[in-house]
This record gives structure tokens, C-alpha cells and sequence, in this order.
């Protein structure tokens, strides 16, 4: 029974740390847009993705969430929202399962 008790409770710490991590990795991708700005003067086109961000080198690679999906972009009132689906990889979501964006 502590065993289970154990296992339950690393699962809800590597929950929360990944998370967190997918929270620091959305707001990088939205700094690294902020500086694609700050150099070409406009935000890319979101239909090309992180390519233009990835050609300027203000990112190292494709960002990719905790759980293995790419997050995604869009321009929102002119300003850029990356986005991670959470846990669940899809669109939506509540509670755990909630995609995190950089306007939370």
C-alpha cells in the first residue's frame, strides 16, 4: 500500500513539473517572438510557424512541450499567444488537461 501511495504521489510531481517546464518553454517562444520583432520590425507570419524565429537563431530548435507536440502560434490583437495543448495533446481542455498559452 506505501508503494502505491508512493507511485501516486511521483506522479503528480513529474505532472506538475512538467507543467511548469511547458509554462517556461511557452514563455521563451513568446520572448523569442518579441525579439524576431524587435529585428525585422514585425511579427512573422504565424502561418509559417517558428521557421522565421528558428532563421534569426533566437531559438536553438523547434519548440516541442513536455509531452512530445510542437506549440503553436498566433497573432491575438496584433500581439503573439504561443500555445501548448497540455497533457491531453489536444485543443481545449480543463483542469490538468488545459492547454497553457503565454496570455495565462
Amino acid at each position: 500500500m506505501l508503494m502505491s501511495a508512493v507511485g501516486v504521489y511521483a506522479l503528480g510531481v513529474q505532472r506538475t513539473s512538467q507543467i511548469n517546464t511547458a509554462k517556461m518553454d511557452v514563455k521563451n517562444a513568446a520572448t523569442a517572438l518579441d525579439l524576431y520583432r524587435a529585428n525585422q520590425g514585425r511579427y512573422p507570419d504565424p502561418r509559417e510557424g517558428f521557421a522565421p524565429v528558428l532563421a534569426i537563431r533566437a531559438l536553438k530548435k523547434e519548440p516541442i512541450d513536455p509531452w512530445g507536440t510542437p506549440l503553436i502560434w498566433a497573432l491575438e490583437d496584433g500581439e503573439p499567444v504561443v500555445t501548448s495543448l497540455g497533457p491531453d495533446r489536444a485543443k481545449g481542455g480543463v483542469g490538468e488537461d488545459a492547454d497553457i498559452t503565454s496570455a495565462d
